[in-house]
């Protein structure tokens, strides 16, 4: 069977090879695209509160023996210290090279067993390892809805995220809310099922992860629903959900540091062909012929204070080394009104038109990466964009140099692919602009700001 390895020895580099994929933007599948319409849907998290069904888009990996816990440790950057039963955390593993692999949510379910939910390529590498390591441990991995034809899942899994959202879970249990520290879990009943209840919070606003057997699904769901018609609970739809993390801050594409190191040639021999690491995509203005200049270390993404030395890890020589750098930070990225205004004007021209910009989220391949600049010089790049309708701002998530990265700076991001765009099926023929940007803090939103200050100590703690 062919592998990644395979399909990189068949293009000059791996950035010409994954810049012209042709895989478009991750999808969302399971939901329609609007329930309402995304400006309320989105306004709705901020205002009132929203049900997030994440019961598709993601993959899930079970590992189960005696041996689970001491795999995920040797991976993870994190410490594992007082990680017990009815805890979760942000898992972060790294390459030997101290480059993100990616990140997870990982429930310690009972004890030896443990869930990973989250895109494919931190999954697979704990498969790797699971495979080529002394371990004994059993693996379950549970495909995402758009990659299988049986149109199950393994478990259903809710958000309910928003000012009102406590007084809905209160409705529909009949019961005071659980009081949670961030990222523990308890068990609650809804509509007469066993519910797993994780605390948790999107755009920056308090809430709940509800998970549970599949077949439990759509009676949790409809008597969520009904609970929180009187407190304006809104279903979140495909469009307005991948614009979420603009307000909160996380950077849900980080590419997988797999493509390039001796090290790392037995895993790419590993992963086939047909798989996320082989079809994935790069997009932007952003060019590197060397593609470690796409990837991040955990300080680039904001998970620095995850780094813990207290145990073995892959990467750890790599990271010690690297905490003795400068870093650069992750920042927002508010965009200037009049230039935005100028690339929506530029798609009505006949010729030489501006790249398409997609509301509310602008994203257009897999991995984005635009050039960041100060007076023509790169400072970074920009990861997400879109548009909030809370703030009424096209924002990005970027990462920048640190001395440029204090906010109130004025930098500018280049929107369009160079030479009339690349030969991804999402992209078509255009013209470049330049975006002036102001560099804000991250989270943007100031509830988000205040919510995340408690999760990221819990994290840590964690």
């Amino acid at each position: 069977m062919a592998s990644l390895e395979d399909r990189l020895k068949t293009a000059k580099n791996p950035v010409e090879y994954l810049r012209n994929s042709q895989a478009g933007p991750n999808v969302y599948p399971g939901v329609p695209p609007e329930f309402t319409n995304w400006r309320d849907e989105q306004q709705a998290w901020q205002k009132t509160c929203v049900l997030f069904n994440q019961s598709y888009h993601m993959a899930d990996l079970y590992l189960e023996g005696p041996d689970a816990l001491k795999l995920l440790s040797n991976l993870g950057v994190n410490s594992f210290n007082g990680f017990t039963v009815d805890k979760a955390k942000q898992f972060v593993p790294c390459s030997p090279d101290g480059y993100i692999i990616g990140d997870v949510i990982l429930f310690y379910l009972a004890e030896n067993k443990f869930s990973l939910v989250g895109r494919a390529p931190v999954l697979n590498w704990v498969m790797f390892h699971a495979e080529k390591g002394k371990y004994d441990v059993k693996v379950e991995f549970d495909q995402r809805s758009a990659l299988r034809k049986d149109g199950r899942r393994k478990v259903y899994r809710f958000q309910v995220q928003g000012p009102n959202a406590m007084k809905v879970v209160e409705k529909v249990t009949g019961k005071p809310a659980p009081e949670l520290k961030f990222f523990n879990m308890t068990t609650i009943t809804i509509a007469g099922k066993q519910v797993r209840t994780l605390r948790h919070g999107m755009a920056g606003q308090p809430g709940v992860e509800l998970f549970g057997p599949w077949d439990d699904g759509e009676a949790v769901r409809e008597a969520i629903v009904k609970a929180g018609e009187e407190f304006g609970l809104r279903q979140v739809g495909g469009r307005a959900y991948s614009s979420n993390t603009l307000e909160s801050g996380w950077i849900p594409s980080p590419l997988p540091a797999v493509y390039s190191g001796a090290s790392m040639k037995e895993y790419r021999e590993w992963l086939p062909a047909t798989g996320y690491e082989a079809t994935c995509s790069i997009g932007g203005s952003f060019v590197s012929d060397n593609i470690e200049d796409y990837y991040f270390t955990p300080w680039d993404a904001g998970y620095g204070p995850f780094v813990k030395f207290d145990h073995d890890f892959v990467g750890k020589e790599a990271l010690e080394k690297k905490a003795k750098d400068d870093h650069r930070k992750k920042v927002t990225l508010a965009l200037n009104d009049d230039d935005v205004t100028k690339v929506l004007n530029g798609m009505f021209r006949k010729t030489d038109k501006t790249k398409f910009m997609d509301w509310p989220s602008a994203v257009y391949s897999m991995h984005p990466f635009d050039n960041v600049t100060v007076n023509g010089k790169n400072v970074g790049v920009s990861t997400w964009i879109g548009y909030s309708w809370n703030e009424g701002k096209m924002l990005t998530l970027a990462v920048l140099d640190a001395d440029h990265a204090g906010p109130g700076h004025e930098v500018v991001l280049t929107w369009g692919e160079p030479n009339g765009g690349t030969s991804k099926p999402t992209v078509e023929p255009h013209v470049q602009a330049e975006i002036r940007a102001i560099v804000s803090p991250v989270p943007y939103a100031e509830t988000a700001r205040k919510q995340y200050a408690e999760g990221w100590r819990t994290r840590q703690e964690a």
